[in-house]
């Protein structure tokens, strides 16, 4: 394996990750902040809301504006406002407060998780582009196994504004990393032709893309059933399985392993089978996964067993759908990377809002309105995918099919 490629993952991996700990660190105390603020299950999931939907716009903003200034500036950026959003979420008086905290912090946060799928595409393409993705992932996941382990022990000597203060402190070692680690990607020459008249006109050409979006929206739906369950599952194992913060932590964990683990066959598979092949494969396996968890909850099987062993299975699946399409829809867009990545970043992310959304809607405190918005998540990947690998273009680097 080359040595620039894992430098890379560990660095790219490790800036990613700021945004995703602010969203797994809090999960395990999101009933305890509901409680000391006098806020329903609604009011609570909004302060997650916020912190998606400010990412999703956001990423409109720091994509062109990485290719008109280069990549590092816009994340300096981002990582301060990320630190000042922490600072007001721990002081957060009111429900009311932390929402629009979240909301600061979430722009912030953007930044580091839109740009580096834009570094990615402006140093490499085809395999090594897929396995850089799938490193990304595997450092990725100190996020979703660390973050509601560290959550839940942190609320265990504290309160819940206490992880706001720790991550106030991740942003201040994500500036550190940024300033002595990570190099600019995107030279001074190939800025020269960038700009908000050029990035409109780049999205435009990309929304007439229907390879880029089918390619993006089967990502968008993949990650919409995870966050899906992000939504709830607290609520739901805590409250209804009954199961310790601590537990709750390990559970949630379970699904990031298996979802990390497999990602990193990603760009193996693809080399030996064909990319096309892989998403093909791995979305309709999600599908089966998840029709058999929704046929068994609606026949009155409300198992915690069940319901942790499937999902384990069904995102270990969607390891290798998420970074494969990534990189089959940016392959022939690396004059925008900075754009094309900040829209597909939008449009996944305003999707998992939509989907979470609707979750909450329909939420009565057992698993079944989850579980049926995964396998709808699952039925529309599956719809996408037969619609759009069929006639896609091949992807640089994979045999043909």
């Amino acid at each position: 394996m080359k040595s620039d490629i894992v430098r890379a993952a560990l660095v790219l991996g490790l800036l990613s990750v700021v945004g995703p700990f602010a969203i797994d660190m809090y999960l395990p105390a999101l009933p305890a902040i509901g409680e000391h603020l006098k806020a329903d299950t609604a009011q609570v999931q909004a302060s997650l809301m916020a912190f998606m939907a400010a990412i999703a716009v956001c990423q409109l903003i720091y994509g062109p504006v990485s290719d008109m200034v280069g990549r590092k500036p816009p994340l300096y950026f981002g990582i301060g406002l990320f630190i000042l959003g922490s600072i007001g979420c721990a002081l957060a008086p009111s429900i009311e407060w932390l929402v629009a905290a979240r909301f600061v912090q979430g722009v912030g946060a953007c930044a580091p998780m839109a740009i580096p799928r834009a570094v990615v595409r402006d140093n490499y393409t085809g395999t090594d582009a897929a396995q850089l993705m799938s490193l990304l992932m595997l450092v990725f996941s100190v996020s979703p196994i660390l973050a509601p382990l560290s959550g839940s022990l942190v609320i265990q000597f504290g309160d819940w504004r206490a992880l706001f203060w720790v991550m106030a402190v991740v942003g201040v070692l994500g500036l550190i990393l940024l300033a002595f680690f990570q190099p600019e990607t995107r030279p001074a020459a190939a800025r020269l032709e960038s700009s908000f008249g050029s990035a409109l006109r780049g999205y435009w050409m990309l929304l007439k893309d229907w390879n880029f979006l089918g390619l993006t929206f089967i990502g968008a739906f993949g990650m919409s059933s995870f966050m899906a369950y992000l939504a709830n599952s607290s609520f739901i194992l805590i409250e209804h399985y009954g199961i310790s913060p601590t537990f709750y932590s390990f559970m949630f964990s379970i699904n990031a392993v298996s979802f990390i683990g497999l990602s990193q066959f990603a760009a193996y598979f693809g080399k030996r089978f064909g990319f096309n092949a892989v998403v093909r494969t791995a979305v309709t396996g999600f599908l089966l996964v998840m029709a058999l968890l929704f046929g068994l909850f609606v026949f009155g099987v409300d198992n915690l067993v069940v319901l942790a062993a499937l999902l384990f299975v069904g995102y270990g699946f969607l390891g290798l759908v998420v970074p494969t399409t990534a990189v089959l829809a940016m392959e022939e867009h690396g004059e925008i990377a900075g754009t094309a990545s900040a829209l597909m970043g939008t449009l996944q992310l305003v999707t998992a809002a939509v989907v979470m959304g609707i979750s909450g809607a329909f939420f009565d405190g057992t698993a079944l309105p989850m579980v049926a918005v995964i396998a709808a998540c699952a039925v529309a990947a599956f719809i996408l995918t037969q619609l759009t690998i069929r006639s896609s273009r091949r992807a640089v680097g994979a045999p043909a099919e």
